[in-house]
């Protein structure tokens, strides 16, 4: 999935997509490939609209990175899961959807393999995420009566990776050619009855939603190559 905006990275999205962006040596997307591959996953649908052609340019058919690479193209963007119906042609059996602007490393076929044995219709990969709240928080009585004064708590939830194993039936379910989240498409294979399972990985799971995450991490990968 890489044809999204970016809109939260401005000004380093407006003339590079999100999955350009530059980490340590390799853009997003380029550490990306490299993991599914290294989990024997070799042909690769990439969902592109945005600034598409730097995206193709560089990637091209994928053999100088060892996988086989096809492009499903819009001239928009249409969300999620409307991005992801633009593959449907290419798409004929079990696979893996992920967002192209995250980086991940678990263990990829431990999630296909619990799929599988669950036969699942679409499996989530989850994370556990905990933050302090910047607040104190005020535990009351059902009276208004002051209990205690908990300052700053930290609190976890389990949250979405963007990362799935999913059915090609699922294509079914998504409209064409409108933007369509997949918050909308999961929601609606749960109230159909379809066997929606979770994966939860611990570790390995890094998001680059914004400004400050991408130059933070980008520093970590600088770092590595001891640049500083």
């Amino acid at each position: 999935m890489a044809g999204g905006l970016g809109t939260r990275l401005q000004p380093y999205t407006t003339f590079l997509p999100k999955p350009m962006l530059p980490l340590g040596e390799k853009p997003i997307l380029e550490h990306i490939i490299d993991w599914v591959a290294g989990h024997d996953i070799r042909s690769i649908v990439l969902c592109v609209s945005y600034l598409k052609k730097t995206i193709q340019d560089y990637f091209e058919d994928g053999q100088r990175f060892g996988v086989d690479i096809k492009y499903a193209s819009s001239n928009r963007p249409l969300a999620t899961a409307g991005q992801l119906k633009t593959a449907e042609g290419l798409v004929d059996e079990t696979f893996v959807c992920m967002y192209g602007d995250s980086i991940f490393d678990f263990n990829l076929g431990d999630m296909v393999s619990h799929h599988n044995t669950r036969k699942a219709f679409v499996t989530m990969g989850l994370s556990e995420f905990r933050t302090n709240l910047p607040y104190g928080v005020i535990r009351t009585s059902d009276t208004g009566g002051v209990l205690g004064w908990d300052e700053k708590p930290e609190i976890s939830a389990t949250v979405n990776m963007g990362c799935y194993v999913m059915e090609p039936e699922v294509f079914g379910m998504i409209p064409g050619d409108a933007p369509c989240g997949m918050d909308d498409i999961i929601r609606r294979a749960i109230g159909e009855k379809r066997q929606v399972e979770g994966f939860m990985a611990k570790d390995g799971f890094t998001d680059i939603g914004d400004r400050a995450s991408y130059k933070r991490i980008h520093r970590e990968y600088i770092a590595r190559l001891g640049r500083i």
